[in-house]
């Protein structure tokens, strides 16, 4: 499931940067769909490994990677880049996902 709403943000992500300024394509455009892609990749990776510790290690990886999409959303929104609604949009996602991620890395730990 978290895989799923990972993937869905990257897809939106996508989408949404297609907007961007030609300028940012190897800059902001890059970087945010780079980790955006990177959150569900990890979870995989993660799930095709042997062992709790290593998947517990790639989830806290996709987790670090959620975080940096959502500053580079706010950095996006704050350049004008996105829209206030679709800031609000793809922030809130980011934020599911990093649930998602707080509470299966609890019960792969646990």
């Amino acid at each position: 499931m978290v895989w799923e709403k990972g993937h869905a943000l990257t897809l939106a992500v996508y989408k949404a940067t297609f907007g961007f300024p030609k300028a940012e394509v190897y800059g902001l455009t890059s970087q945010i769909r780079r980790a955006s892609a990177s959150i569900a990749a990890n979870i995989a990776e993660g799930c095709g490994r042997g062992g709790k510790a290593e998947l517990a290690r790639f989830l806290q990886v996709a987790m670090g990677s959620a975080s940096e999409v959502e500053y580079h959303l706010l950095l996006a929104r704050d350049l004008g880049y996105l829209d206030v609604s679709l800031y609000g949009e793809l922030d809130g996602k980011a934020k599911e996902v990093k649930r998602m991620l707080t509470s299966f890395i609890a019960k792969v730990k646990a």
